[in-house]
């Protein structure tokens, strides 16, 4: 996802990186042609008359509304639901984080571990979400365990799974008390939970056939507007098409790319800053240096 500052009225006009309209615009450079097919030949296709008029595309139209409503929905719908699962990632990391540093201090290396297994967390997460190589940030914190880590095929459940162990570990050398263990085990078991429900949104896309059939039913209106609206509006026939067909792929784009939120498009979520943030917050309670934050940035740099 793109980290942006705000902008005014008059820059989203003309808004490029982060919109869909660099991924239609051969769609509607295409769109265009068509409507300028229609004009110059009085819309009609080897010499016949197509029998159109606005009335089957003002109910046609009617009908695609309501069906990319409902795709889009479903589709924000997951964007929406993948955000708050990882806005309950940072509160438990924060809570669990809090939670150790007021158990009794066995050692600052112990801790130390243990609060860096707590960041690696959601990074691990990020990569597995994202199927890139989480190697490097995890080196960073865990040092040589990430060795062991490499094998792993889930690897934000092996973290959990050591930080359950350790925590038992803390408890049998009375570090922690039984009513700790319960409230820290709480908050692995919510980050577990909220783990598995990223990777239901990951492996269960919407089916393949609503986007067919809204893919083929949008393109084949684009393509027979011009035809449709040449009688009535004439000249303007091409500039007016690719208007109305800006808004329905547009409309599919926007479904398409959200659908999928953890992905590294422009439009997915911000899981590095996020990661980030919960780095930043884990560190500060522990009295460390604190990384910077990701920054809105000139380059668009995906996050």
């Amino acid at each position: 996802m793109i980290i942006r500052s705000e902008k005014n009225w008059l820059k989203l006009l003309f808004v490029w990186n982060g919109s869909v309209l660099r991924m239609i615009v051969p769609q509607l450079i295409f769109m265009f042609a068509v409507g300028i097919v229609a004009l110059m030949t009085d819309g009609r296709i080897f010499g016949e008359k197509v029998p159109l008029n606005t009335i089957p595309f003002t109910l046609a139209g009617v009908a695609l509304a309501i069906f990319l409503a409902f795709r889009n929905n479903a589709s924000y719908d997951r964007y929406w639901e993948a955000r708050k699962l990882w806005g309950h990632i940072l509160v438990s990391t924060r809570n669990l984080a809090s939670l150790r540093l007021s158990c009794g201090d066995t050692g600052t290396v112990e801790k130390d571990l243990f609060l860096n297994r707590i960041i690696a967390f959601p990074y691990a997460l990020k990569h597995m979400l994202r199927n890139t190589d989480a190697a490097d940030d995890l080196a960073l914190l865990l040092g040589e365990e990430e060795k062991t880590l490499r094998t792993v095929n889930n690897k934000p459940m092996a973290i959990l799974d050591r930080l359950r162990k350790s925590l038992f570990a803390l408890r049998k050398q009375g570090g922690v008390s039984d009513t700790q263990v319960w409230l820290i085990d709480n908050q692995l078991s919510q980050l577990s939970e909220m783990s598995g429900g990223c990777e239901r949104i990951f492996s269960t896309p919407i089916p393949f056939a609503y986007s067919v059939l809204l893919h083929r039913t949008v393109y084949g209106y684009c393509i027979l507007l011009p035809f449709g609206l040449v009688d009535s509006i004439g000249a303007a026939t091409p500039i007016v098409s690719v208007f109305i067909s800006y808004t329905l792929l547009a409309l599919e784009a926007i479904a398409g790319d959200i659908a999928d939120p953890f992905s590294r498009n422009q439009n997915g979520l911000p899981l590095s800053s996020i990661s980030r943030t919960i780095e930043r917050n884990v560190r500060e309670l522990n009295g460390q240096a604190i990384p910077d934050p990701i920054k809105p940035n000139k380059k668009f740099e995906l996050v």
